[in-house]
């Protein structure tokens, strides 16, 4: 059986925001519908120190395919030492019904993608519909990606962006305003959580990046950046009172923001699924007035969706290159 091979260009070329959008809403609705087997992710810390190594499997059981994602970051010294940039990303793809690969992919622009729009997917179903300002704190690749995919889902007056880098700020503010023609204003991290309708936090912190004090009633947060035990950006008081819904909970409660909260007695709420609420089976937003939290670890079953989708396209359009591991015909 064949192998489909494409490379970091190819998957360029196939990706589509609102596809992902659509594979990445369908993944959640799949996940609380007794469709997916998800393991927990497995982390690997390296040097340099920040680096590391996540490890990401899940099967679609509706879809027959299982995948399994590697993606690196934090190698800050790779593009001058390796000529490699700091981040990469694989995903393989397997036949659910025998085992086979079936394709392997570049998968870098793939999590960035699906990121986004699982933050989009969340904003369809949590912010007030009157939403038009968007807070980014952190200016990398995913708030990049945050912004691409609310674009298409809200319609986005102005975006508020802070960062510690003033370069990658200015940076920030000037490919925005270019690739899609926005205004954005750039700030301190409070100056964009107290001007936000949602607030995106897409950094690599350790602390508390954004009081709950800054945040104003109504808000909904798209919480990224902690992924692994002792990762924080949330004050965790910010979870009092709030609408507390996350992607995955046993993820979210050792990786995610809501580990503080839960430690600290904050989340005084119910934790909700976002699946569960795409699905109907729980309330999302009660009031305007209310406080929005959508804790997104990133589930590895966004990945095996976005990446069939992918594969489903590339078939189509004749993309990628065949090989045989097993050495037979075909």
């Amino acid at each position: 059986m064949a192998t489909l091979l494409l490379t970091k260009a190819q998957v360029r070329q196939l990706l589509r925001m609102t596809d992902v959008i659509t594979a990445v809403e369908a993944a959640f609705g799949a996940f609380n519908s007794d469709q997916v087997a998800q393991p927990d992710y497995m982390g690997l810390h390296l040097q340099p120190k920040g680096a590391e190594i996540d490890f990401k499997a899940a099967l679609d059981r509706a879809g027959q395919m299982v995948s399994l994602k590697a993606s690196s970051g934090g190698f800050r010294d790779n593009p001058a030492q390796f000529g490699l940039p700091n981040g990469m990303g694989t995903v393989l793809l397997f036949d659910a019904r025998n085992g086979a690969l079936v394709c392997a992919m570049d998968g870098s622009l793939l999590t960035g993608y699906r990121t986004g729009a699982a933050g989009a997917v969340s904003a369809r179903a949590l912010a007030r519909r009157d939403a038009r300002r968007v807070g980014v704190i952190g200016t990398g690749t995913q708030a990049r990606m945050q912004i691409r995919a609310l674009r298409e889902v809200l319609q986005i007056e102005t975006v508020h962006a802070a960062s510690r880098s003033a370069e990658g700020l200015a940076a920030f503010c000037a490919e925005m305003q270019e690739a899609f023609g926005l205004t954005v204003l750039p700030g301190s991290p409070q100056e964009v959580a107290e001007a936000a309708d949602i607030l995106v936090t897409t950094t690599r912190a350790t602390g508390v990046v954004v009081q709950a004090g800054w945040v104003r009633p109504g808000t909904h947060v798209i919480a990224v950046g902690a992924d692994q035990a002792g990762k924080q950006e949330l004050d965790p008081e910010l979870f009092r009172g709030a609408r507390i819904v996350v992607d995955s909970f046993a993820q979210c409660a050792a990786k995610g923001d809501l580990q503080h909260a839960l430690r600290d007695g904050t989340a005084e709420g119910p934790q909700t699924e976002l699946g569960e609420i795409l699905l109907g089976q729980q309330p999302g937003r009660s009031d305007d007035a209310q406080i929005t939290i959508f804790d997104s670890t990133g589930m590895a079953i966004q990945d095996t969706a976005t990446a069939a989708a992918l594969l489903s396209r590339a078939r189509a359009q004749g993309i990628g290159t065949l090989f045989d591991f097993l050495g037979q015909d075909g």
